[in-house]
């Protein structure tokens, strides 16, 4: 089953003689559950991809379907919901609320949504990504890898359709880069989630099930990785 379809995908920013396609009549599926890693050079194309995947940025043309809905038909109030309910980014530089605590960010989207947070599932997450013992520390008290592990922590608090990781290991050391990415892949076996990774990282790209390479906004290669 398709949990993202992406059909033609073009984004054009600019007008005239000063136009930049980022984007070419970009299409392929992910089946959920599976990990692919986007690969390119800088200015292929991947951050653009991955803003339209996230519901960040709307197309120039082109539809993005995520678990069967068409993301781009919804008015921007639905897609900020949907985007908080059913997807979940990770950035670079973590992106954390300062004044709150580790499990207040990781139980945000919950509190964004105006629900009560699931203590159980946050305090499985804060076990999954070895937090227990920071849950009331805020951003400034940890690591950089810590701060990650929190802004991955918050990406899976609602069971997301999709978990979208934008260079995540790209502002840490090597060793803090394999412990990312092995909670990364923990959560993509252990919780069944489909992830999808943006990375300049061959090493990271090779721990992908599938590759999708992109060049001066084209898929050039999409192929899966042979291990």
């Amino acid at each position: 089953m398709s949990i993202v379809k992406v059909e033609n995908l073009s984004k054009r920013y600019g007008s005239g003689d000063t136009a930049v396609d980022a984007l070419c009549d970009v299409s392929f599926s992910v089946e959920k559950s599976e990990f692919v890693a986007i690969v390119g050079a800088s200015g292929s194309g991947k951050s653009t991809l991955l803003h339209l995947l996230g519901g960040v940025d709307r197309p120039t043309d082109g539809r993005v379907f995520i678990d069967g809905t068409d993301i781009y038909s919804l008015d921007e109030s639905n897609l900020a919901i949907f985007r908080r309910r059913h997807i979940g980014l990770i950035y670079q530089f973590y992106n954390l609320i300062p004044v709150l605590t580790v499990e207040e960010n990781i139980a945000l989207p919950h509190l964004l949504d105006g629900r009560k947070p699931d203590t159980a599932k946050r305090d499985e997450i804060l076990r999954a990504t070895g937090l227990s013992d920071r849950a009331n520390h805020l951003p400034n008290q940890l690591s950089g890898g810590q701060q990650q592990r929190v802004s991955i922590g918050r990406a899976l608090i609602n069971d997301p359709a999709i978990i979208l990781a934008d260079e995540p290991t790209g502002n840490l050391d090597s060793k803090m880069s394999r412990e990312i990415m092995e909670l990364l892949k923990f959560a993509n076996k252990h919780y069944n989630q489909t992830l999808i990774v943006i990375t300049h990282d061959e090493q990271i790209a090779l721990q992908a099930d599938r590759v999708i390479a992109l060049e001066d906004g084209r898929v050039v290669r999409d192929e899966v990785n042979r291990r």
